[in-house]
């Protein structure tokens, strides 16, 4: 008779699109990265951005260390942290949850809830506007502005967005400027409270949203006099609300999808 296959239990949220796989650290294997990578594979995994890793934190609920789809360790993703609050809030019936991340502990204040639908606003602390830069590539100088969210951004002001933007937003990334890597936005303005924006994240790609990257977005789009606070950030998955006023503060959806077990 067969042993039975070990497994991990998981379980699956998304913000806007943007999704991640929430483990119990105690559960993690040796190779955390490695694993990470397979679990995360949209084909012969169960499929995500990244995995939020759950351990116990003496100074905030839990502490939620992020791995990205490939493998790399990240500071913060504001979605995911969201996420880890719907997980909470699910389990214990919480309205504030302390999530202790790479950047910081942030809090998440529930606004909202529908079944597994959850609406947070996030305290996201101060932003770093670091610098305008004209960053050179093979199609053109590209303006934009490098902003800090407790992890690295590079926000592009575009007129519109081009047909290859991936491509081009790949390009940006690989920079010489950006000595730890960079997550990219590219932003299109269309009136003093609404910008829609695309992202192109490290260690992951394209998403559908981020967290982190539309706060980057709106400080940017604000602080460049495009804007004024409260900014509603659309983008593929979705929109969220950012509001700056010396700290940022980022409102949107978290949603439950599954629950199950990942054999090793």
């Amino acid at each position: 008779m067969n042993p039975a296959p070990m497994a991990i239990s998981f379980t699956k949220a998304s913000a806007c699109g943007n999704d991640f796989l929430i483990i119990d650290g105690a559960a993690a294997p040796a190779d955390i990265s490695q694993f990470t990578q397979r679990i995360c594979d949209r084909h012969n995994g169960v499929g995500a951005d990244g995995v939020e890793w759950l351990f116990p934190a003496p100074d905030a609920d839990v502490e939620a260390r992020l791995i990205n789809a490939d493998g790399s360790a990240a500071e913060i993703s504001g979605n995911g942290t969201r996420c880890v609050a719907a997980f909470l809030c699910a389990d214990h019936g919480r309205e504030s949850v302390a999530i202790r991340t790479g950047a910081g502990v942030k809090t998440c204040t529930l606004t909202a809830r529908n079944g597994r639908a959850y609406d947070f606003e996030i305290a996201l602390g101060v932003p770093e506007f670091i610098a305008e830069l004209v960053i050179p590539t093979s199609f053109g100088d590209v303006r934009g502005a490098e902003v800090s969210m407790g992890n690295p951004h590079f926000v592009a002001f575009l007129s519109e967005f081009w047909p290859d933007w991936q491509a081009r937003a790949a390009e940006i990334q690989r920079s010489s400027c950006f000595k730890h890597g960079v997550n990219v936005e590219l932003l299109v303005v269309q009136d003093r409270r609404n910008i829609k924006v695309c992202f192109f994240e490290r260690g992951v790609g394209e998403t559908r949203s981020s967290g982190t990257g539309s706060c980057a977005a709106a400080v940017a789009a604000i602080v460049s006099g495009y804007t004024d606070s409260p900014v509603r950030v659309h983008a593929p998955g979705g929109t969220q609300l950012v509001r700056f006023d010396k700290e940022v503060f980022l409102r949107g959806p978290a949603e439950l999808i599954c629950q199950g077990q990942f054999f090793v």
